[in-house]
């Protein structure tokens, strides 16, 4: 996405446009789970992304956008796409199997995997500081999904692989550096999400009822206005300023979790989601402090 100028005079509306935002992601992934019961993992996010499709469509319609398909980087574009695809796929596909609050507490290790990302395919230098946060990222995975343990789960990676390809994807928006606006990328993410799942869809139909239409409507709707609230969010605040807060999705997951599944996160899921959000507060406050060093040296040249 293109870089928005910040008003730094309004932090606070950017961290409460994120905190909504994230309760509006939070919607959509309770309302894909209960989709889960009755529906195939990629029937319900076929439908997600015909949601999603629709809603981009009316929006280049009303604001007569006809350039939303015209990328400078038409090629990363597809590439991002196809992240923020298997990004909605794996994770509804985990959602099916875990509770909500475990499932985004092992999705939340994306920032560590961006880390380790950034150096074969944008050529940054990563120090012993932020691997080192990589690997307690890793830690606080591992202490959630328990691998060799009578409580593992095998889908708990599916949230990994979510986690991973949002991670593709936001470093390719990296590597885009901002050629194009977010209508064109929201544009190609729909489009693509929906083409890739309507040739799977046919092969996994099941009919769905009006609740199942209801909360196509709700997931659809909900996760779109999310990513519009993060956009307007990032027009607010600085990133680091706003950063911090992208884990309160784990309270509304985990208040969600409780009042439609009754699921209460267990002290493992608990003990985990804490390391891995310090692990991503390190990482992105080592960030913030590279490229503040790198701004100064060039000011200095």
């Amino acid at each position: 996405m293109r870089e928005f100028p910040v008003n730094r005079d309004r932090p606070l509306r950017g961290i409460a446009l994120m905190i909504l935002a994230l309760a509006f992601f939070s919607c959509s992934d309770a309302a894909s789970k209960v989709m889960t019961a009755t529906l195939p993992a990629v029937e319900v996010a076929w439908l997600r992304f015909c949601i999603f499709t629709l809603l981009m469509v009316g929006t280049i319609c009303v604001t007569r956008q006809s350039s939303a398909l015209r990328s400078q980087r038409p090629t990363l574009q597809m590439l991002r796409a196809l992240g923020v695809l298997g990004s909605s796929v794996f994770f509804i596909m985990g959602l099916a199997f875990l509770p909500m609050a475990e499932a985004t507490a092992i999705a939340f290790v994306s920032p560590v995997i961006v880390t380790a990302l950034s150096i074969p395919f944008l050529g940054e230098v990563v120090g012993w500081r932020r691997w080192s946060a990589v690997g307690v990222g890793l830690l606080g995975v591992l202490i959630i999904v328990r691998p060799g343990a009578g409580a593992f789960d095998a889908a708990a990676i599916l949230p990994i692989l979510s986690a991973t390809s949002w991670a593709v994807a936001l470093v390719v928006t990296r590597k885009m550096s901002g050629a194009d606006g977010p209508v064109v990328s929201l544009t190609y993410a729909a489009l693509v999400g929906l083409l890739a799942t309507s040739v799977i869809v046919p092969f996994q139909w099941v009919s769905p009822g009006w609740p199942e239409i209801g909360l196509a409507l709700i997931t659809g709707i909900s996760s779109t206005i999310a990513q519009w609230l993060v956009v307007v969010a990032f027009q607010q605040a600085r990133a680091s300023v706003l950063a911090p807060f992208a884990y309160s999705q784990l309270i509304w997951s985990g208040l969600l979790g409780y009042l439609i599944f009754a699921n209460v996160p267990d002290q493992w899921t608990v003990a985990g989601a804490v390391v891995i959000i310090a692990s991503g507060l390190y990482t992105a406050h080592r960030e913030r402090t590279v490229r503040v060093t790198g701004a100064l040296m060039k000011d200095t040249d």
